[in-house]
């Protein structure tokens, strides 16, 4: 019988390891709760969204470099994103921001292009060049209704 209670203990322990490492991957993975935050906050205006997300990737040179944070409406007219940007990322001042699509419906996301500065923006700082998401409706619609007014 003593066997036994030592084996539920060992057994119990290891159950509990893998618990709190489970845990702890989710936190740093998910960035959860504000564990696992890591990094600098970044913010860009832009006149549409598109659909970006919190969570969507930040890219530079087709590498990940942070995640959106936050998308919220500013001023009843814009949309501001939130980033946060890894350790050890710089981004010049003179740095453009626009939103894109991975592939031809995919998720869309922010990639960010170096700029020529060699000042650097820092925590809470603003991206001042942005592009707006490409609107693959508004474009359809653009070509059929001025191809549809010409005159043969």
């Amino acid at each position: 019988m003593p066997n036994y209670r030592r084996v539920e203990i060992i057994t119990g322990a290891f159950v509990l390891l893998g618990i709190a490492a489970a845990f702890w991957l989710a936190l740093q993975v998910g960035q959860v709760g504000g564990f696992g935050n890591h990094g600098y906050r970044l913010v860009a205006e832009f006149d549409d969204a598109g659909g970006v997300r919190p969570g969507a990737d930040v890219m530079m040179a087709g590498v990940v470099i942070g995640r959106v944070e936050e998308v919220r409406l500013k001023d009843n007219e814009k949309a501001l994103v939130v980033m946060r940007i890894n350790d050890g990322v710089k981004i010049a001042t003179d740095a453009f921001a626009s939103i894109r699509t991975k592939g031809i419906i995919g998720d869309r996301y922010v990639r960010i292009t170096q700029g020529m500065e060699e000042e650097y923006l820092a925590d809470g700082d603003e991206i001042e060049e942005t592009e707006s998401a490409l609107n693959l409706e508004d474009l359809i619609s653009k070509y059929i209704f001025t191809s549809s007014g010409k005159k043969e």
